[in-house]
């Protein structure tokens, strides 16, 4: 494994943590997701000068070449603080994500037409949207007024808490949306353990372990077909089977289109850094990095495009990717050493976050 590997844990396995210490009795009274990538400032260290690349700015920001365009790069703002980062992206343009507010709270936002929106929590002061359908259903984690951690479903105005699959003290979050309204995540049991669940219409359905006592369910497509990973293993859950996804090494699979494609990131060679991979059938591929040793794969459209995070040439540079085609492409930053592209919808447009020039994280959208 290597540092890139918490690039995108930090938005699950953290929250793990901090749902298994929940259903002990203990409550997190820190945010649990984002530290830094190297150990220093928060998403990573930055770099000064010339470690500043990809720095040739363009309307609202940065752009990137890649294929047969370029890419615009656009901050989406904050709810009044200083961090944001867009995590999931429909079709109609919609993205969500978190963002501090003015109070120094972490809140979940839904950002549309030019507006960030608060979306608010059950009572506790934390929330993170995670996923998005498009009939604008968002789901993600939020804190309740007694501190535990609860997935919620947000729509029209209206937080939802999902439950969980133990007792009123368990935590859960929510990861996935599809169109179906069908949510998957994961939560505390009755007995300390931490599962994948399947929501649907107010049941929530408890989908096991393969081996172990934890789970994560981490995406879903419209064909009801979910993946995730446990200790030790990947998974992919369909017709009520949970099956083993990549045997006989570490990987992660983090989305899964509706052709059935996964990506996420894997071991490809023992002992080296984790890379982005496409899995397509029996087939497994090496998307490669960005000139760096390690990479991670975060989402793939229908149209087979995927975005992730990887390492450069430049130490201490890392940045978000669109693949396509065999190709990988630098998306570039806001003007400093970070970006990181964490969803793409079947017209192109990503969602993600990047480090500004002032040194901020800022949720963005890269257009063509």
């Amino acid at each position: 494994m290597n540092p890139l590997t918490r690039s995108k844990n930090t938005i699950i396995l953290p929250v793990l943590i901090a749902l298994t210490l929940i259903c002990f009795g203990l409550s997190p009274t820190t945010r649990a997701v984002d530290p830094p990538l190297d150990g220093g400032h928060p998403h990573g260290n930055t770099a000064e000068g010339e470690d500043a690349l990809f720095s040739l700015t363009t309307g609202f920001g940065n752009t990137a070449t890649g294929f047969d365009a370029l890419f615009s790069i656009i901050d989406l703002g904050t709810l009044g603080g200083t961090y944001s980062a867009g995590q999931a992206i429909n079709n109609r343009g919609q993205v969500v994500g978190e963002s501090y507010t003015t109070s120094g709270e972490l809140h979940a936002f839904l950002w549309q037409d030019g507006t960030m929106i608060d979306l608010g929590t059950l009572g506790g002061t934390y929330s993170s949207a995670r996923g998005i359908n498009e009939r604008g259903q968002v789901v993600g984690s939020n804190t309740i007024g007694s501190g535990e951690s609860r997935a919620f479903l947000w729509q029209n105005g209206v937080l939802t808490d999902l439950g969980t699959l133990g007792g009123p003290s368990i935590g859960s979050t929510a990861n996935a949306i599809n169109n179906q309204g069908q949510v998957v995540g994961a939560s505390g049991t009755f007995t300390g353990e931490l599962h994948a669940f399947l929501w649907q219409d107010g049941i929530m359905t408890d989908l096991g372990v393969l081996s172990g006592t934890f789970s994560s369910a981490q995406s879903i497509n419209e064909h009801g077909q979910i993946v995730g990973f446990g200790e030790g293993y990947s998974f992919i859950w369909q017709h009520g089977t949970m099956t083993d996804l990549i045997s006989g090494r570490f990987a992660i699979p983090y989305d899964i289109n509706d052709r059935g494609q996964v990506v996420g990131e894997a071991e490809i060679d023992p002992g080296t850094a984790d890379r982005a991979f496409l899995l397509q059938g029996d087939t497994l591929t090496d998307l490669g990095t960005l000139g760096g040793e390690g990479s991670v794969a975060q989402s793939i459209n229908n149209r087979g495009q995927v975005v992730g995070v990887s390492e450069t040439a430049r130490k201490k540079v890392v940045h978000a990717f669109l693949w396509q085609g065999g190709t990988m492409a630098d998306l570039g930053t806001l003007g400093r050493n970070f970006s990181n592209a964490e969803a793409i919808n079947d017209r192109g447009q990503i969602a993600g976050f990047s480090e500004t020039a002032s040194g901020d994280f800022h949720a963005v959208l890269w257009t063509k």
